[in-house]
């Protein structure tokens, strides 16, 4: 009976450990990753694009290890490279808030990694700023979480599960019926949507006691040091024929939003930096700072303006300006890393 108990304690531990294997990355991948590591903490630079990333890893400013340029890992290719004093570690994620969330998420399971920085381009909100210019929002909010309420109900009336602590009415609504045209008097089945936070669960509080989370905070030090880029030089021409009627900044603002959603609508455009006050809108940022909120790891973003999320008459200015937005963003990065002790 004995030999039969350790037997089956022999085949459960070997049955275990080769599941979890499967799971892990090759031993020549772990071995690879704990020389990079060797030479760290660093800087985790997470970009959703190739054409946002590109300017940056071409820049003479980066300069790839001679030992590990790049190393793949579960369908992510994570370049390795110094900028300026910075050891620093490059990814794309692609788009969506998923695919942010888990490319973050692997990087800092995997790497050394002291802290991240965020950017790429976006969506303007604000009307008082123009495409080109480089935001640096203070705080993000995912935007997209929503308790949608059945037609005939309204603020006052309780939202489902609420009761539960699962849903709230703190945060406001998008009412429909006010974008009804052409009077917006008349009833709309789409009703209200209500803003919802997120559930998280950090590193340091107490698993499965969920926490909500709406307005994510940069890093306070990061912020400070983003004050001085102030007065950094933006590219304002495409090319020799192509340039924008005005001079691009670089500007700390108060909020940013993302959601799955690419916004090119005027009429939410108008609501949301009514309601929220946001400027910078796009469909990544909130998830990378979700992600650091939960880990305790220090962020920011920088989101470079590449069309007014349908604020204007014009087609979307993305497909004009999208690639000398990628470049401000980049070059803005850059900089930062320039500034940053």
């Amino acid at each position: 009976m004995k030999m039969r108990l350790i037997f089956l304690f022999l085949f459960v531990t070997l049955f275990m450990v080769s599941k979890l294997t499967l799971a892990l990355p090759s031993s020549e991948t772990l071995k690879a990753i704990q020389q990079i590591n060797e030479h760290g903490p660093y800087l985790g630079l997470v970009v959703p694009n190739a054409y946002e990333m590109d300017p940056l890893l071409q820049s003479q400013h980066f300069k790839p290890s001679k030992t590990f340029p790049i190393l793949d890992l579960q369908g992510r290719r994570f370049h390795i490279g110094r900028i300026h004093k910075h050891g620093v570690i490059v990814v794309m994620s692609g788009l969506s808030m998923l695919n942010s969330g888990l490319t973050t998420q692997l990087l800092l399971s995997f790497f050394s990694v002291k802290g991240i920085i965020h950017f790429g381009i976006a969506g303007n909100a604000d009307p008082s700023l123009y495409v080109g210019y480089v935001t640096i929002p203070q705080y993000w909010a995912h935007t997209g979480l929503w308790n949608w309420q059945r037609f005939g109900d309204g603020p006052n009336d309780e939202l489902s599960l609420e009761v539960d602590g699962d849903y709230t009415r703190k945060l406001g609504y998008l009412h429909f019926t006010k974008f009804t045209t052409p009077s917006g008097n008349s009833d709309n089945l789409l009703n209200n949507v209500w803003y919802q936070p997120e559930e998280v669960f950090p590193t340091t509080g107490t698993p499965e006691v969920r926490e909500h989370a709406f307005w994510v905070p940069v890093d306070k030090h990061y912020y400070q040091i983003a004050k001085k880029l102030e007065n950094f030089t933006l590219e304002s021409c495409l090319n020799a024929t192509t340039c924008l009627s005005h001079t691009p900044k670089v500007l700390r603002v108060e909020k940013g939003s993302s959601a799955n959603v690419f916004v090119d609508n005027g009429a939410y455009r108008d609501f949301i930096h009514t309601k929220f006050n946001i400027t910078a809108i796009d469909m990544e940022s909130a998830a990378v700072a979700l992600v650091c909120l939960e880990q305790g790891v220090p962020f920011i973003v920088i989101r470079a303006l590449s069309d007014l999320a349908g604020g204007s008459s014009q087609s979307n200015e993305a497909s004009v300006f999208g690639g000398l937005a990628s470049q401000n963003a980049a070059d803005t990065t850059i900089q930062f890393l320039k500034l940053l002790s």
